[in-house]
């Protein structure tokens, strides 16, 4: 599969930390330094034919319709797409008008993935986000009618200037509107970031950790009620709209990922990520340089990836593959470290998988950890 990062925004949103640029001065030559990486790196991916292509960022709807597909045009000249290949691109509420669906719609984007954190003006202006409440919701039922029924949203719980009431609503309204995949995540703050130092000079209020408890599991428990599969941390879908493209991640797969910042996996051992700076990009790709750094991972930094991912998901961590793939020595010291958080009920093992029980999944980062090895 592949990832490419389309490294604009219209505005930076007051939570992100992603490596993006407001400035589409240099839109033209990045998107031909792009193409230049896919030529340069074609044949890293082993298996050429692609049950996945994701673009994501930045905001990769703030392309025309004819730049989406002149990159998947490019991708297409080294890699064969499957005949259900999910092809993914993400997109902001305010850039699904009427005219740039319509070039979707005829282009190879067969799923979109909309950023609509909220239904809410409070919310949304308190993200910094460039859509309004009402285009949160006329985006979507644009997208369906333009025929994409693959629809995922993002939505974000645990703002300070929402509650659970709010978000009852939020996810009322994502149910009225039929959207089969919800991707949500509670509010972080991360360094550096405009809601850090509103955080920090007292003009905004700290998320707090117990209310984005309360809303995660009322998150959960209606969407099952609803149908929905919650099927990692984060993710809940209806049967047969699983996002085929992060499924791959969290299952070890390999990727390759376009763009500046954009990391690639070769799916065991080998894990490298693109500079995050617009500039050097373009310039070295001009170059016919790749603009990349690599890691050969450890045995210790493999397993504490398969640990971090596994317990996130519905299928766990194989222990079957864990005894196979590192020493007897990681094994056994690990086998030891599970069995105290088992007799705690917080680690189960079913079917030779060991999985978080759903009720701990919101402490589910916290528990993988400290199974880590050091």
């Amino acid at each position: 599969m592949i990832y490419i990062h389309i490294p604009f925004c219209k505005q930076k949103c007051s939570y992100c930390n992603f490596h993006f640029s407001t400035s589409l001065q240099f839109k033209d030559e990045m998107l031909a330094a792009m193409k230049k990486e896919i030529f340069l790196r074609k044949d890293e991916l082993q298996d050429k034919k692609l049950q996945s292509l994701y673009f994501g960022g930045g905001t990769p709807s703030i392309l025309s319709a004819a730049e989406i597909n002149s990159l998947t045009d490019e991708v297409l000249k080294y890699f064969s797409f499957e005949n259900d290949i999910e092809i993914t691109l993400e997109a902001n509420p305010d850039d699904l008008d009427k005219n740039f669906l319509k070039g979707l719609s005829q282009s190879y984007i067969n799923r979109l993935s909309i950023g609509t954190q909220s239904f809410f003006e409070e919310d949304l202006k308190l993200m910094n986000r460039a859509h309004t409440a009402s285009e949160a919701e006329s985006s979507i039922k644009r997208a369906q009618d333009f025929g994409f029924e693959n629809l995922s949203i993002d939505l974000i719980y645990g703002s300070p200037t929402s509650s659970l009431e709010i978000w009852k609503e939020n996810l009322n309204k994502t149910i009225a509107l039929e959207v089969p995949h919800i991707s949500s995540y509670a509010l972080t703050v991360e360094p550096k970031t405009a809601l850090d130092n509103w955080i920090a000079k007292g003009k905004v209020s700290i998320p707090k950790e117990e209310e984005q408890n309360k809303e995660f599991y009322y998150l959960s428990d209606f969407l099952k009620d609803n149908r929905f599969e919650h099927y990692e941390v984060s993710n809940f879908a209806k049967p047969g709209f699983y996002s085929r493209h992060n499924s791959a991640y969290w299952k070890y797969k390999e990727y390759l990922g376009i763009g500046p910042s954009a990391h690639s996996y070769n799916g065991y051992d080998i894990r490298s990520w693109n500079v995050a700076n617009n500039q050097q990009y373009i310039r070295k790709l001009n170059s016919a340089i790749l603009a990349k750094e690599t890691e050969i991972l450890s045995q210790e930094d493999q397993f504490n990836e398969m640990i971090m991912i596994g317990l996130r998901t519905i299928w766990g961590v194989d222990l079957e593959s864990l005894n196979s793939k590192f020493s007897a020595g990681i094994f056994e010291t690990f086998q030891k470290e599970i069995q105290s958080k088992i007799k705690e009920g917080i680690l189960i093992i079913e079917d030779n998988h060991l999985k978080i029980p759903e009720k701990h999944w919101f402490m589910a980062d916290g528990i993988a950890s400290d199974l880590f090895l050091v």
